[in-house]
């Protein structure tokens, strides 16, 4: 007699449960990863009252060189002592600097493993039994996407990595092209076009009906542990039914009408610091336009030379510098220039005015970087900057840079500000960090 503790029943068929749905492409459980990226379908609501809010995230995946970033003490006031804060010279008044904070347990299968958990937290990226959670960025979006055409964008200034994840640890593949974002954001399709996206959003319904009918047989056919798994999967369900119904009243409206001309991609590969540029544009036009409120931007160096004058090195292999002060003054060629993109997409952002205000004070931007010293790829001690958003700025804020404080704290002030209400996000420890209050 088998022991009534071991389930004896035949195992559930993924295919057999999808056939005959038309669903082939939906994967159990993981339906969220259908949600939008970019180019998909258009998601939200009416533009609502007033000036909204904000949240763009920046990373640069190969870090920047600290001592040329963080001020040798703390101050209440920046100043333009340091290279890179020179750079941002004019808007010191509008940023805080922090030093002394980084995810736990980042130690991953390689040095940059820790690049894909930058906005999640998740402990031990890519190593054995790894799952990432989701990321700052898709929280808010749940929160707050359905305001806007696209609840979202996750872009990179060369191939599609991301920092965006789905709460069941799926990555969402990020835009490059400036073109297609343009595309994307700005140009209406025929009436055809419209008409034709509007019978495929209302195919999707027509499968998630199905889909959702065969979840719930489900449902009534497994034990206890399984019905939670099924649960989540129809929360799901129902949630991309509600996107898709709000997708069809973004089709029908025509997207913003902008004086710009259609940007055309920038052919040379090497040239990483114009794709920054371009890119930099198209976030504030998103920004401008109310196309999306949520936006994460990943900044990749190069195994190659940059196409930045006065370099003649691989940029990888100069952040590899162990101290070598020749490597170190060539990097710094490269990170000022990066720099000095950033000053131009802040300086853009407060010269548009909002109802009184700029577009610099609704929008909270986060620049930094996964590695604190890219030498040796650690993570610790991260290179964090935060603008705008209406914080009260202008310090210098030294966390203790041996026991690092969470960076999740900070993610979690950053969330509730784009109102969402949690006072945990990840591995964090607090609602909050010291030396950003609002």
């Amino acid at each position: 007699m088998k022991s009534p503790s071991v389930h004896t029943a035949r195992p559930l068929s993924r295919r057999h449960f999808l056939r005959g749905t038309g669903a082939a492409a939906i994967g159990l459980p993981f339906l969220e990863a259908m949600g939008p990226s970019l180019g998909q379908r258009a998601l939200g609501a009416t533009l609502s009252q007033g000036s909204p809010k904000r949240f763009v995230a920046m990373c640069a995946t190969l870090g920047f060189h600290g001592p040329f970033l963080f001020p040798d003490n703390e101050g209440a006031k920046l100043q333009p002592t340091t290279p890179y804060l020179q750079k941002l010279s004019k808007h010191l008044d509008q940023m805080t600097v922090l030093s002394g904070l980084s995810h736990p347990e980042q130690q991953g299968n390689n040095g940059h493993a820790s690049q894909l958990t930058w906005l999640t937290s998740a402990p031990r990226p890519g190593l054995a039994g790894f799952k990432n959670s989701i990321s700052l960025d898709q929280l808010i979006a749940q929160q707050i996407g359905l305001e806007t055409r696209y609840p979202y964008l996750t872009l990179c200034s060369e191939g599609s990595d991301s920092m965006s994840w789905t709460a069941g640890g799926v990555p969402i593949p990020a835009e490059s092209s400036p073109s297609k974002l343009f595309q994307a954001l700005f140009v209406s399709g025929s009436k055809e076009e419209v008409e034709a996206e509007m019978r495929e959003l209302r195919r999707g319904r027509s499968i998630l009906d199905t889909v959702s009918g065969r979840a719930n047989e489900l449902h009534r056919a497994v034990g206890r542990l399984d019905r939670h798994k099924v649960d989540e999967y129809l929360t799901a369900v129902r949630d991309l039914e509600q996107r898709l119904q709000q997708s069809e009243g973004w089709v029908k409206k025509p997207k913003p009408a902008v004086d710009v001309k259609q940007p055309q991609d920038i052919s040379d590969k090497a040239d990483a610091i114009a794709k920054q540029r371009l890119l930099y544009d198209m976030i504030a036009l998103a920004l401008q336009t109310d196309s999306t409120r949520t936006i994460t931007f990943q900044l990749r160096g190069m195994n190659s030379v940059p196409a930045v004058p006065g370099v003649n090195s691989d940029w990888h292999g100069l952040s590899h510098h162990g101290k070598d002060p020749e490597k170190i003054e060539e990097l710094k060629i490269i990170e000022e220039a990066e720099f000095v993109a950033f000053n131009e997409f802040l300086t853009k952002l407060r010269s548009i005015d909002e109802g009184g205000k700029t577009l610099l004070d609704h929008t909270a931007v986060l620049f930094g970087s996964n590695l604190g010293n890219a030498s040796s790829h650690d993570w610790h001690n991260l290179p964090i900057i935060v603008a705008g958003g209406g914080y009260r700025h202008g310090g210098y804020v030294a966390h203790d840079s041996k026991n690092n404080t969470p960076l999740s704290n900070l993610f979690v002030s950053l969330a509730q500000r784009m109102g969402v209400e949690t006072d945990q996000f990840g591995s964090s420890t607090a609602a909050g960090v010291r030396g950003l209050e609002s």
